[in-house]
């Protein structure tokens, strides 16, 4: 059977038609999912659930009450999410770096978004993919996030790539998109790598037998 073609946009109506609302990013503030980012790292969510729950209970999320948590006990908070030492030390310096200008996060969303994703990136134990996805849900700029599932989901419909770098490269268009809409599209290709897992799972999908372009 044929292949049939389609865009980062019939992506993502084909999705949201077939999945509904995503509901992502599970948090209930920015500096929730800033945590949330940072401590998924290398580990699966119910892990980082167990770690966000420790932090509302001390902190409930109050920016200045986690920049002044001790690291010691910073690191028994997010234990159960793993890489502890390394995750501590990335979110002391994410709230170093925010504590510039009193946790308001409209002044860092206000750079433009190559100079914010760089400034992202030299902060300590923050990547790419890190990075994206702070900016995507933490300071508003649309973005996509090539994530593991982006970049498995891509490679079942004919678009591998070796690295981050270039999957980015080629998505750039939703740069572009609606805040909105680039959440959640990332929302539902998250949400669609939980429930299929395997090329072959595929075929029960609206996705079957088709081949994504990118432009």
């Amino acid at each position: 059977m044929p292949s049939a073609e389609l865009d980062l946009t019939a992506l993502y109506h084909t999705l949201a038609e077939w999945l509904g609302p995503s509901g992502w990013w599970p948090a209930d503030s920015k500096i929730e999912i800033a945590v949330g980012a940072i401590l998924v790292q290398n580990t699966a969510w119910q892990n980082v659930d167990r770690s966000l729950t420790n932090l509302r209970q001390v902190t409930a999320f109050d920016p200045h009450r986690l920049h002044a948590l001790p690291q010691a006990t910073l690191i028994e908070l997010i234990r159960p999410s793993g890489f502890y030492q390394n995750k501590s030390r990335a979110l002391m310096g994410l709230w170093d770096w925010l504590a510039q200008w009193d946790f308001d996060l409209t002044q860092p969303a206000a750079m433009p978004p190559a100079e914010l994703r760089q400034t992202l990136l030299s902060l300590r134990g923050i990547g790419a993919e890190t990075a994206d996805a702070m900016r995507l849900y933490v300071f508003d700029q649309p973005t996509f996030v090539g994530d593991q599932y982006a970049r498995r989901l891509f490679g079942w419909l004919g678009q591998p790539f070796a690295s981050y770098a270039k999957l980015f490269a080629a998505t750039h268009s939703v740069a572009a998109w609606p805040l909105q809409d680039a959440q959640e599209l990332h929302g539902l290709i998250d949400n669609l790598g939980k429930q299929i897992k395997t090329a072959p799972d595929l075929v029960t999908t609206p996705l079957a037998h088709k081949r994504l372009i990118l432009r």
